[in-house]
């Protein structure tokens, strides 16, 4: 059997597998292993199953991923989210579609600590949909809100999807967080738009609060400081050149748990129910990790990095033709599988065919986490989507849907900016 028909052999296997739900970590693995025993043979095959594993979790570069996963768990166990949620309702909750205002700001305010779209998603919604509802909002445009607020949590630093991406192509981290963060602001001020047209239009679905007394406001910014604390610390760290990004996960972890300590909302049993939620995830990251390895050796072995790279630049179409047909396939693609999948599997493909078009390697790694943001909210398998349907059963999944619509066309048009205006992505890493 020729390599080229093993390669497309492997691809519909892999797609078999996970139409079958096996994870897609190990659906790559299998796959890789198997593909590569048939090029190379069984010996090789199994000795790079023994050997990748251990290379991935000895990887001092990956171990960034962990430490900013607990940074996160630490900030949702603190308490932050909900101080965060309290001080915007008390400024915006009086202005129509006040408290999606303040759910969308703490959504970004969370992310700053956090670094994960699930993560901030899972915890807004446990804080701010429950007062949303109250306030008779519309809970599809509620949980819409915090849907697309969720998506924050990639794009602004720190980020864990950037860091992946700057793993994966061997790009400064640094400069991939710095760059995150225009773009992340571009997408909170877009979202906020969204809402005050939402609003306007529809004022039922969006009510007003009385207002907050001055002097109430004022009071809400003092339960705020942990997390200005961090972002200062973790974020100037960085762009200071104090520390490493590596370095700056465990600072940030640490002075996390020590806030969380300090403030009392931490204890000896709850850091450890901290650890343990940490390392499932950071476990589950892991195996689509050693997986997607496992899958590259067998497409290099298979030459369809190299031919699927000759055929995209052989295009009649020009590099901006060819990174439209990048960027389409990554929104099927992140309306269907998960973001550090797609990753992994992608990036060794296409990030030579970016490079080679002569296309800014930084200003790649913003639109890549772009367009991953919008398939955690698109349909079919938008992940924020499910993640928030399971916790608010009595929303439908359609009605969530319906409710993130808005703010899926926000998305593309910011996708847009971002495309024609690389300089929002590079104005800040080009000063470091």
């Amino acid at each position: 059997m020729t390599s080229y028909a093993v390669a497309v052999g492997g691809f519909v296997a892999l797609i078999l597998l996970m139409l079958v739900r096996i994870p897609i970590g190990f659906a790559m693995g299998i796959v890789g292993v198997v593909g590569f025993g048939m090029i190379v043979g069984l010996a090789p095959a199994m000795q790079l199953l023994a050997q990748v594993p251990l290379t991935v979790v000895t990887d001092y570069t990956l171990s960034i991923i962990p430490m900013f996963i607990l940074m996160g768990v630490f900030a949702s166990r603190s308490g932050l989210s909900g101080e965060l949620f309290a001080a915007a309702r008390a400024w915006v909750g009086h202005i129509p579609g006040g408290l999606a205002l303040a759910s969308l700001f703490s959504c970004a305010g969370f992310a700053a600590i956090n670094g994960s779209s699930i993560a901030t998603a899972a915890t807004m919604t446990r804080v701010a949909l429950p007062e949303m509802e109250k306030a008779n909002y519309n809970s599809g445009l509620a949980t819409g809100v915090i849907a697309a607020g969720g998506t924050l949590g990639i794009m602004i630093p720190p980020s864990a999807a950037l860091a992946l991406y700057g793993i994966i192509t061997e790009q400064d981290i640094s400069k991939l967080f710095m760059a995150g963060v225009l773009p992340g602001l571009l997408g909170v001020l877009l979202y906020g738009l969204a809402i005050r047209i939402i609003a306007a239009y529809r004022p039922e679905s969006m009510p007003a609060e009385p207002p907050v007394p001055l002097r109430e406001r004022l009071a809400s910014l003092k339960d705020i400081w942990a997390v200005l604390i961090l972002f200062v610390f973790v974020i100037g760290g960085i762009y200071g050149g104090f520390f490493t990004v590596t370095e700056a996960s465990g600072v940030g972890a640490v002075g996390t748990w020590f806030i969380g300590m300090v403030r009392r909302r931490l204890d000896l049993r709850k850091t450890m129910t901290c650890l343990v939620e940490a390392l499932q995830t950071t476990a589950a990251i892991f195996a689509i990790i050693i997986g997607a390895m496992i899958f590259g050796y067998f497409l290099t072995i298979t030459q369809t990095t190299q031919n699927i790279n000759a055929w995209l630049v052989a295009l009649p179409i020009g590099a901006y033709g060819i990174l439209f047909l990048i960027i389409l396939m990554y929104l099927i693609l992140g309306a269907l599988m998960d973001e550090i999948a797609i990753a992994l599997l992608t990036l060794p493909i296409v990030f030579p065919v970016i490079v080679g078009l002569g296309f800014d390697p930084i200003w790649f790694g913003v639109i890549f986490v772009m367009v991953c943001t919008i398939g955690m909210i698109a349909p079919p398998v938008g992940m924020n989507v499910f993640v928030i349907n399971s916790i608010a059963p009595h929303v439908s999944l359609g009605r969530i849907y319906k409710g993130v619509a808005p703010f899926i066309a926000v998305d593309l048009f910011r996708l847009a900016i971002l495309v024609a205006f690389p300089i929002i992505s590079l104005l800040i890493p080009n000063s470091m």
